[in-house]
């Protein structure tokens, strides 16, 4: 972590501080909020301005709102959350992002005080990255601090174009995230294990790329190992393949063999007759699932094979449930593992996204050495990529 960080920014009293969060959490159907680990991991950097005096300025999307219009989008929420973790200071909702009363909103503050702006994201400018707004933006504050590592991987006003205007640092949890990713993947505690699972084969071909050179064991299951077994040859029924990706899956099975990388594709599942907790289910090879049915979850014989792998591991990075581990009837490969991770004595990191969510549910969450805030930011780094929002920080050299 070579990036300058909030400790360097001095005399904070007064200043007004631009924190940028990633609060984009889950909700239901009736916006409550359903898991709000991202609001609770942005508390540390939010207090320490808070307690040096300064004047905070919180910024956050949430989903993916295509106008002002698309008020299910609303922070509203999320601050309401934030203010029961923040009971003794004083929060004040903004309805925009820029403009008078933001600016007015600003100028009212006391030291210790905060202004929350609404979703940056009902600005198109956003995702554009426009510079006039970015502009606009950095003319609210004296610092910038970004700790919104899930949206560190996009170059977007508030967490990339924002840091040319104004002094930029990275806040507690980028710091943390950057650290402990960096370290699994660059100065591992071997056995490095890496364990894949998901849906599609595509959406980690740059991943499985970048580990076979650094990995020693590689385990694939969930809907992942059905693309690998067509690929072998074997019948899937109505199992989720990748087709575009078969070439590729026979290629990286020679690449791991030549680079003696231990690549473990499940060989059994949990088949069902149909997409439902209420199907009927046998277990079988993956090579061998009968026309109509599809294979759900990772089988007894896998979970056993990666059980051992993982017990001799010195460091495991999952990414993606093993099975569709929102179906009770399906969690059991996802649920096994978990707990064989958390019962090695390994560094052990979980991913963003669906691994976050599937390791906190099943009870595994203050277990594990570090989960993951953000799913796309850290499968960027296990690819070997510079993230644009850690990019435009300054460095430590810097004099700020």
């Amino acid at each position: 972590m070579q990036k300058a960080t909030v400790r360097e920014l001095k005399n904070l009293e007064g200043k007004r501080v631009f924190i940028r969060v990633d609060h984009n959490v889950p909700q239901d159907d009736n916006g409550k909020i359903t898991d709000d680990t991202r609001i609770r991991e942005s508390l540390g950097t939010i207090r320490y301005c808070l307690d040096k005096g300064a004047r905070v300025i919180l910024c956050s999307h949430l989903g993916r709102p295509k106008s002002k219009s698309d008020t299910i989008y609303t922070m509203k929420p999320i601050v309401e959350r934030l203010k029961k973790y923040l009971v003794q200071t004083k929060i004040v909702f903004v309805s925009d992002c820029i403009g008078k009363e933001v600016e007015d909103a600003i100028a009212k503050l006391k030291k210790g005080e905060a202004v929350y702006l609404e979703n940056i994201r009902f600005y198109k400018e956003e995702t554009d990255n426009d510079p006039e707004f970015s502009k606009k933006l950095a003319g609210l504050c004296d610092y910038y601090v970004n700790d919104a590592f899930g949206a560190a991987h996009r170059a977007h006003a508030s967490t990339e174009g924002i840091a040319k205007f104004v002094p930029a640092v990275a806040g507690f949890l980028m710091e943390k995230e950057i650290k402990i990713l960096g370290e699994a993947i660059n100065t591992p505690k071997r056995p490095l294990t890496v364990i894949l699972g998901g849906k599609k084969v595509s959406d980690k071909i740059p991943v499985i790329d970048n580990l076979l050179k650094i990995a020693d064991n590689i385990l694939i299951g969930g809907g992942m190992a059905y693309t690998f077994a067509k690929a072998a040859g074997g019948k899937i029924g109505n199992s989720i393949v990748d087709e575009a990706s078969l070439d590729y899956c026979r290629n990286c099975i020679k690449i791991a063999k030549d680079r003696k990388v231990n690549f473990v594709v499940a060989s059994d599942c949990v088949a069902a007759d149909k997409f439902s907790n209420e199907a009927n289910t046998r277990i079988c090879s993956s090579m061998e699932i009968r026309d109509g049915w599809e294979g759900l979850d990772t089988g007894p014989e896998s979970v056993a094979k990666f059980k051992e792998i993982i017990a001799k591991s010195g460091t495991i990075i999952w990414n993606g449930p093993l099975g569709v581990s929102e179906m009770e009837k399906f969690a059991t490969a996802t649920r096994e593992i978990g707990a064989a991770v958390v019962a090695s004595n390994a560094v052990t990191i979980a991913g963003g996204g669906d691994t976050a969510y599937a390791v906190v549910k099943f009870g595994f969450g203050d277990r594990f050495t570090h989960i993951s805030t953000g799913g796309g930011a850290s499968l960027e780094l296990l690819e070997g990529k510079a993230l644009p929002g850690v990019a435009a920080l300054r460095s430590k050299e810097d004099k700020i």
